[in-house]
């Protein structure tokens, strides 16, 4: 039978998921990855990569616990292997802090998490500024050596790496049977969604090994989140600021706020910052379309849109997006019979 040939656009977490989940799973389709820059030169590369997440408003909620359960249980199964020090992935418990009691006190990934429950008192009173937390144990990806772990990972499953800027998914419908749209950002200009937009994030990294545990401000605005290399700090927030250089007002602004929440990292060494557009949506982009091309039609999977949410959530969408290409594949070979 001939392979199908399938092209994922997008080198970042939510594209090489979705590659991987592909090539594995399918051995029938030829996967190709294009993009225009690889890690460590992507949005991913700057992410935290921390496992929790924030409710979109309307995609059903059964849905978004899905995504965010394969997601946690497929990075978790990789933290208890073999391959964590390799692919950068380790348990992480922590904290999250309100300075106002919040409305919802149960988030629903909490279901999905280790050892989630409200903070006792004796453990709030290191956050003096704060009246309720929540705390578990999660999961914490490091895309630097992610990113490359799962890039050698679909080369194993045969798949085809493309260094390549990708204008228009017109110009790839005559090499391809299939096209995976996961230019995150780039869909803005890609397929014309002018829904998507930046939100800067900048973030520093610092030496501070003294330092075990996460601390997430309830507005997710502040944290410091513990690696396997370093500390990292942050952040910021800014929707619509495309701007890629660092800001110096920022990382004085970070540093101020997370040594508030943890006095100890006003001793702690920079070592460096980092900036990163994330692709925001109202609500991520998971679905499939037919684009029409000189007579023929060509099916879409568009895999776009997390926000800060790519590394919790990517895994998750790349199976919902496996699962679009088998009904494509099936509706092509039922059409093939008749």
């Amino acid at each position: 039978m001939r392979s199908v040939r399938v092209a994922v656009v997008g080198a970042g977490v939510v594209g090489f998921s979705t590659a991987v989940c592909i090539s594995e799973a399918l051995p029938v389709c030829s996967v190709t990855v294009l993009a225009e820059r690889f890690s460590p030169d992507i949005t991913s590369d700057v992410a935290a990569g921390i496992l929790l997440a924030a409710e979109y408003p309307d995609i059903p909620l059964e849905r978004q616990r899905r995504w965010f359960k394969d997601s946690f249980d497929h990075l978790l199964a990789v933290a208890q292997s073999a391959h964590a020090p390799e692919a950068g992935v380790m348990l992480s418990s922590g904290w999250q802090v309100f300075r106002e009691v919040p409305s919802d006190q149960k988030p629903f990934w909490s279901d999905f998490v280790i050892g989630f429950r409200q903070m006792t008192k004796r453990e709030l009173e290191r956050f003096p500024e704060h009246k309720f937390g929540l705390a578990c144990t999660t999961v914490k990806c490091e895309c630097s050596s992610y990113l490359p772990w799962l890039e050698k990972r679909f080369r194993e499953a045969g798949g085809r790496v493309q260094q390549r800027k990708v204008d228009s998914l017109q110009e790839l419908s005559g090499s391809f049977d299939l096209i995976v749209n996961c230019s995150g950002l780039g869909s803005r200009t890609l397929v014309g969604d002018t829904m998507v937009h930046p939100i800067r994030g900048q973030v520093l990294k610092v030496e501070a090994p003294w330092l075990q545990h996460f601390v997430r401000d309830g507005d997710g605005t502040t944290y410091i989140y513990p690696g396997i290399h370093s500390v990292t700090v942050g952040g910021t927030r800014q929707e619509g600021d495309w701007r890629l250089q660092l800001d110096e007002g920022d990382g004085k602004s970070i540093l101020q706020r997370c040594s508030r929440l943890e006095p100890s990292l006003s001793r702690a060494k920079v070592l460096g910052q980092r900036v990163g557009l994330r692709p925001g949506r109202r609500n991520p982009r998971v679905e499939r379309e037919l684009l029409e091309v000189q007579g023929r039609q060509v099916p879409v999977i568009h895999n776009y849109g997390h926000g800060g949410w790519g590394v919790s959530l990517a895994w998750g969408t790349a199976v919902d997006a496996l699962r679009l290409v088998r009904e494509c594949l099936q509706e092509t070979r039922l059409q093939a019979k008749l």
